[in-house]
């Protein structure tokens, strides 16, 4: 009996899997118009199946068949996109390193099938990282509902919650790694619980009180020195207004800012007096990938009653930085002056490998999630200086927050390309030269499900070189126990 139902089982799974001709198709000269877009993509050999549908939505059926040079294809067949098998994706990726795969996408409509000219991907020897973490929000204004930090595999489509605002009254936000080293994280907490978490190797949660009599405020926008000794940090006293007539609705600013760099080691923050000028409005540090600069953005401070946030425009600095003796240089060098081409420059990321630095490029201030006009612009720090916009990667929408792979050879990008309201994660590759390819969305099983019907955006993306081992319950104990250690201050 036992046996009977097993067959029965495996019947019924076969006319479930079982896939309906392309026949009498009619031969369009188009490539197809798919979502998300992989038309032409660079990808990592790594990367989770390219899952896509057809753009439109009155497609009956979705067939793609994936081909390479050696013959060996992949076929998937769905009603509302393609699930390509997540092992035989793999193993055909695997097999096509530095070379390009051919797919040729039908689809059936109510006339009938419809058979599109095939496109290429390119299957970059490079691989990307273990993963990728990120806060998903609701793009709100004032008030924060459901949120929080979340670990997504790259070369899969699992997903699982760090930790959530549902385990304590609060917001999470300013999460970052030591160059994706998953036991090294620095994590904020807004609120009646306010903290900043710092996770170690050992799985220590331990939570600060960042705000010391010496500072503006709490630490926030943190990025790690490549020893991981060092964090550096800024603290902003940040408002919000609403444009009344502007395609940029919505503008956040500073009316103070100033930088430090903590002393992991010695619970120390080192301060300068050349970082904490009141003429200047200081923010986004991060370390070179040698660790002895700092790059940041400064603009000139608005006098006190002028509000022309459309005037405050940051330009990318950098100061030397030991960090044998963890003391800062006597000088600020403007690396770009971006105020005098009427710009703005916000969230600089240098390559880890100390070749580029990528940063976002606006009309004003440093909040570009909220500027549609943001894009990124590539700066070569070999010695010879060129700058260039990462034209392959921007798009008529918002770019904006973004970080490197480890390798160096990889961007995420923050993007809201799609619909121009919720920021979703893209990624391009970019070569040694600095030669980048065109960006293409995080991959999911079922895209346009994925995406319609969750209604948040991906904010903060960051690499992760493998899972992490973050105690979700430790973590929600240390934030809903009041006690705090305060950070100290060197003489």
């Amino acid at each position: 009996m036992k046996q009977i139902i097993y067959l029965l089982m495996g019947l019924l799974g076969l006319v479930s899997c079982a896939s309906e001709a392309v026949s009498d198709a009619k031969q369009e000269s188009a490539q197809p118009s798919i979502y998300p877009d992989y038309i032409g993509v660079t990808i990592p050999v790594n990367i989770a199946p390219l899952n896509f549908c057809m753009a439109d939505e009155a497609a009956l059926l979705i067939d793609a068949v994936v081909t390479d040079g050696h013959g060996h294809q992949l076929h998937s067949q769905g009603e509302e996109s393609t699930d390509f098998d997540l092992d035989d994706w793999h193993e055909l990726l695997g097999q096509n390193r530095g070379d390009s795969l051919s797919v040729s996408v039908s689809a059936k409509y109510d006339d009938g099938w419809h058979t599109y000219q095939p496109f290429s991907i390119y299957v970059s020897p490079d691989s990307i990282d273990y993963g990728l973490c990120y806060r998903l929000i609701a793009p709100g204004h004032e008030v924060w509902s459901k949120m929080g930090i979340y670990e997504r595999s790259l070369s899969t489509f699992d997903e699982r919650p760090l930790i959530e605002n549902t385990q304590f009254e609060g917001c999470v936000n300013c999460h970052s790694f030591n160059r994706g080293n998953p036991d090294n994280m620095s994590l904020h907490i807004r609120g009646k619980h306010g903290a900043t978490l710092l996770t170690k190797a050992d799985g220590s949660i331990t939570a600060y009180n960042t705000k010391t009599p010496a500072t503006l405020g709490l630490c926030v926008y943190p990025y790690w020195h490549p020893s991981g000794r060092y964090i550096a940090y800024s603290t902003n006293v940040t408002k919000q207004t609403f444009h009344s007539a502007h395609p940029n609705r919505i503008e956040v600013f500073d009316e103070a800012s100033d930088l430090q760099v903590y002393d992991v080691e010695k619970n120390e923050l080192l301060l300068s007096p050349l970082l904490k000028q009141d003429s200047v409005y200081e923010t986004y540090p991060v370390f070179s990938a040698d660790g002895r600069s700092l790059y940041f953005c400064a603009a000139r401070a608005l006098p006190q009653g002028d509000h022309q946030l459309d005037s405050i425009r940051y330009n990318l600095c950098r100061i030397d930085f030991d960090p044998t003796t963890g003391t800062f240089g006597n000088r600020i060098d403007t690396i770009v002056d971006a105020a005098a081409q009427k710009k703005s420059i916000s969230f600089p990321r240098p390559s880890y490998d100390g070749r580029f630095l990528c940063y976002t490029l606006s009309d004003y201030g440093q909040f570009s999630i909220w500027h549609h006009e943001a894009d990124l612009y590539l700066l070569d720090l070999s010695g010879e200086g060129r700058i260039r916009p990462l034209s392959e990667a921007n798009s008529p929408d918002t770019e904006s927050f973004h970080n490197w792979s480890t390798n160096s050879r990889w961007l995420v990008l923050s993007s809201r390309r799609d619909d121009g309201l919720y920021t979703r994660p893209y990624f391009c590759h970019v070569d040694a030269n600095g030669q980048v390819t065109k960006a293409f969305m995080l991959p999911q099983r079922s895209p346009r499900r994925f995406y319609r019907d969750r209604f948040l955006s991906f904010n903060v993306p960051d690499f992760i070189t493998g899972p992490t081992h973050f105690d979700s319950h430790q973590a929600s104990r240390v934030i809903n126990d009041q006690s705090r250690k305060d950070f100290g201050v060197r003489p």
